[in-house]
């Protein structure tokens, strides 16, 4: 089954339209098929993928925003580069437009549930998380493919607020979905203006030289440094890889000595007295998120 959501995603990007890209553009250096049900991204977990010096994954959560996801859009496609989107399932479904072009321009659909519950998936009863999650591979699935056939065609996930849960974990593994965290963020949560980002996410991708880079594409100093980015990331040497559903696992590299979750130090932050399954009175008692959205 998932040698056959492969192949139509597959038939996705080799239909989208070829671009006539110049000596001068960033361009993709390699496509990189993920399968495998893997766990990757070592702000969340102890592994990544095996990429090489200054290889960089560009992914960008909680679109589409019609205003700034086609900034982010132009962006890229003047610098024939390609990106994954870690959709939410309500935006989806009000901006299938948006979605469409996505695919059109040949960047890989991913997933961010449907409501990006403020509480985190975590938190939530576990059935209920499930249904959040599904909802939103339903409404990102139609709105890019034009329907639902029950099992996601892009089978690649992030959890809102990098809140994972041992059961949902297993659970989406089980059905052949890959889980991504980030190697390294753009922190465009905060408040800031595209130049403190774009000073702030080049310093930390010049110390770390590769891997997953976390962006929202809803964020207009994002959409405004982006193509500053792109052009720095060319003079500087870096490659882009394009990440896509593949039939097997990539290959990974370990965590170096020393390492631990930068994402579970924040949740804990978050939420200290949380139990799973909290409800919605005990999560307004909690304190602002210091993470990722």
């Amino acid at each position: 089954m998932i040698g056959r959501f492969f192949l139509s995603a597959t038939l996705a990007v080799l239909a989208a339209p070829a671009l006539a890209c110049g000596p001068d553009a960033l361009g993709v250096a390699r496509e990189l098929p993920v399968g495998g049900g893997v766990a990757v991204g070592l702000k969340t977990y102890p592994r990544t993928l095996a990429l090489a010096d200054k290889e960089l994954v560009l992914t960008f959560d909680d679109g589409p925003n019609p205003p700034t996801t086609a900034k982010v859009l132009d962006a890229l496609k003047a610098e024939c580069v390609k990106a994954t989107f870690f959709l939410i399932g309500k935006n989806a479904e009000s901006a299938p437009a948006m979605v469409k072009r996505e695919i059109a321009e040949g960047h890989t659909i991913a997933h961010h549930s449907y409501s990006h519950p403020a509480v985190t998936l975590r938190n939530l009863p576990l059935e209920a998380a499930k249904a959040d999650v599904d909802r939103g591979m339903e409404q990102d699935d139609k709105a890019a493919f034009g329907a639902w056939s029950g099992q996601t065609r892009s089978p690649f996930f992030r959890y809102p607020g990098f809140g994972d849960s041992p059961a949902l974990n297993d659970w989406l593994q089980k059905r052949g979905v890959s889980l991504f965290g980030a190697d390294l963020w753009a922190s465009d949560w905060l408040p800031m203006s595209a130049d403190q980002e774009l000073k702030l996410l080049l310093a930390r991708i010049q110390k770390q030289r590769k891997g997953i880079v976390l962006m929202h594409d809803i964020k207009k100093n994002t959409a405004e440094m982006l193509p500053r980015l792109l052009r720095e990331l060319k003079k500087r040497g870096y490659k882009i890889v394009h990440i896509v559903p593949g039939p097997a696992a990539p290959a990974l590299a370990s965590a170096p000595a020393g390492w631990f979750s930068e994402t579970e130090r924040a949740l804990a932050h978050t939420w200290p007295k949380a139990p799973p399954g909290m409800g919605a009175a005990a999560a307004g008692k909690a304190k602002a998120a210091p993470g990722p959205l």
